[in-house]
């Protein structure tokens, strides 16, 4: 989902149109919005560790921007307060792989998001994320 002018983005597109990391590496913001993301990445040379198979920091990290794009679509700043992962298969150079984010459940400022990473129809990863939306600064006083 891209838009040409920053006022038609909503909060997860502008949180992403800002993260220099993950669109360093290529990751492209599909869709956002109401607590799910989709994204994706394709594997290059440079993700590529010494077993010829996607280092799992890619992985995370893909799975990690579709995890703050999901619990960033509502408007408050929110982080994450734990994170993990299980990998299921490998991915390779060449290989593009959809991350999926949605929103499992929220209560007060804390969400639990699951990320489902494929290549296809196969299951690379799943991911949950714990989040935490951040007082704004005059509450925190």
């Amino acid at each position: 989902m891209t838009h040409s002018s920053d006022a038609a983005l909503g909060p997860a597109q502008t949180m992403f149109a800002a993260d220099r990391a993950s669109r360093a590496l290529g990751i492209e913001l599909l869709e956002a919005g109401n607590g799910t993301a989709t994204l994706r990445m394709t594997v290059t040379a440079q993700m590529v560790n010494g077993h010829g198979i996607a280092h799992g920091g890619y992985i995370f990290l893909l799975a990690d921007t579709a995890f703050a794009c999901a619990c960033n679509s509502y408007g408050p700043v929110t982080v994450a307060a734990k994170a993990d992962i299980t990998f299921i298969a490998p991915a390779h150079e060449g290989d593009v792989l959809l991350a999926e984010a949605r929103e499992r459940t929220r209560f007060g400022r804390s969400g639990i998001y699951d990320v489902r990473v494929t290549r296809g129809d196969q299951v690379i990863a799943e991911f949950r994320g714990h989040s935490r939306s951040i007082k704004e600064a005059k509450e925190a006083g």
